[in-house]
C-alpha cells in the first residue's frame, strides 16, 4: 500500500476520514476514502501500489475488461453499451466529422471499432494485457501499452477520450498534462467519471458501486474536474449526463447492500437520482465533461 501525502488538486497535505468501503468485486478487503481539508477532494488513501493494483482487476465481474455477457447485470450492461456507443459517436461527430482520435483506457476496443468503421484514424492506450490483446486480435486496432503514451506525437489528436478511466490513473496531474500535450490546438478532450454528489451516491453511501475501491483512486464532482483541468490551462466548456449510469450503478449497489428486491428498488433509486439531477443540475450519477485548451490572450 502507498500513502498519498498531498491533494492532487490543491496540494494540501491535510486529509480527514470520509468513508470506509468494501471491495465487493475482487478482494473483499476494506479501503478508506479521505477528504482533503482544504478543497474537499475525495481520494482512496492509502491505496495499492501501481505495481500491485493489477490484481484487483482480475475478475469476470469486471465487465470492461472481461466483456462478459454472463449474468443478468452483464447482459443489461452489454445492451446499454451498444446504444451508448452510438450516442458517443454522435457526440463526437458534432465537433469533428473525421480525424485522429485517442481513447485512453480502451478496454476491449468496442468504442474505437465504431470510429475505425467511420473512417477515423484511431489509437488506443490500454494497460491491461488481456483486453488490449483482445482488441487487437478481434478488431485489428492500434492499441498500445500504457508506457507508449510517452512516445505519441505532440498535438496529434483532434479528440482524446477517457470513458470512466481518469479515476483509475495513479499520477493524476501527469495524465492531465499528457492530455494537454497530445491535444491539437482546436481539439477536445472528453472525460466521463462518476459523480460523488449524485443522489444515488448519497442513498447507497459505503455500498455505492461507483466508489469501486480500490480501483478508483479518486472520487470526483464537477468542481473537482474544473479545478483540476484549470490547473493545466484546460477548460470545461460543456457538461452532459449519462442517464443510464444511475440505473446500472443502483443495480450493483443494491446487490452489494444485499437487498432482496434489489431490481425494483434499484430502478426506483436510479429514477429518483435522475429526477433529482434534473432539478438541481450537474448531479447525475455519471457525467461527461467536454474540455478544450484555454485561449491565451
Amino acid at each position: 500500500m502507498e500513502k498519498v501525502v498531498a491533494c492532487q488538486i490543491c496540494n494540501s497535505p491535510s486529509f480527514l476520514p470520509f468513508l470506509d468501503c468494501k471491495d465487493n468485486t475482487v478482494s473483499r478487503e476494506t479501503f478508506a476514502i479521505q477528504e482533503c481539508v482544504d478543497c474537499g477532494f475525495l481520494i482512496t488513501n492509502p491505496r495499492p501500489h501501481k505495481n500491485k493494483i493489477g490484481a484487483y482487476y482480475v475478475s469476470e465481474d469486471y465487465i470492461s475488461h472481461s466483456n462478459s455477457s454472463k449474468g443478468s447485470l452483464n447482459f443489461i450492461y452489454q445492451i446499454v453499451r451498444k446504444y451508448a456507443l452510438l450516442k458517443k459517436l454522435q457526440l463526437v461527430s458534432k465537433y469533428f466529422k473525421t480525424g485522429n482520435i485517442l481513447d485512453i483506457g480502451s478496454g476491449t476496443g468496442e468504442f474505437l471499432k465504431i470510429f475505425k468503421d467511420a473512417k477515423w484514424k484511431t489509437c488506443g492506450i490500454e494497460p491491461s494485457l488481456i483486453p488490449r490483446k483482445a482488441s487487437i486480435d478481434k478488431y485489428q486496432l492500434d492499441v498500445r501499452d500504457e508506457t507508449e503514451i510517452l512516445n505519441l506525437e505532440n498535438e496529434s489528436f483532434d479528440v482524446i477520450t477517457m470513458w470512466h478511466v481518469l479515476e483509475h490513473v495513479p499520477d493524476l496531474n501527469q495524465r492531465v498534462e499528457d492530455l494537454r500535450r497530445l491535444l491539437k490546438p482546436n481539439g477536445i478532450i472528453i472525460i466521463a467519471v462518476p459523480n460523488r454528489n449524485s443522489l444515488d451516491a448519497k442513498i447507497y453511501s459505503e455500498n455505492w458501486a461507483a466508489y469501486d475501491l480500490p480501483r478508483h483512486f479518486y472520487h470526483f464532482c464537477p468542481k473537482d474536474i474544473s479545478a483540476l483541468f484549470e490547473n493545466h490551462k484546460l477548460k470545461v466548456f460543456k457538461l452532459l449526463p449519462m442517464i443510464f449510469d444511475s440505473f446500472y450503478i443502483s443495480l450493483l449497489s443494491e446487490k452489494y447492500r444485499g437487498g432482496k428486491s434489489f431490481v425494483l428498488r434499484a430502478l426506483w433509486n436510479g429514477l429518483r437520482s435522475n429526477l433529482s439531477a434534473i432539478k438541481t443540475g450537474n448531479t447525475y450519477s455519471s457525467q461527461i465533461y467536454l474540455i478544450k485548451k484555454q485561449e491565451i490572450n
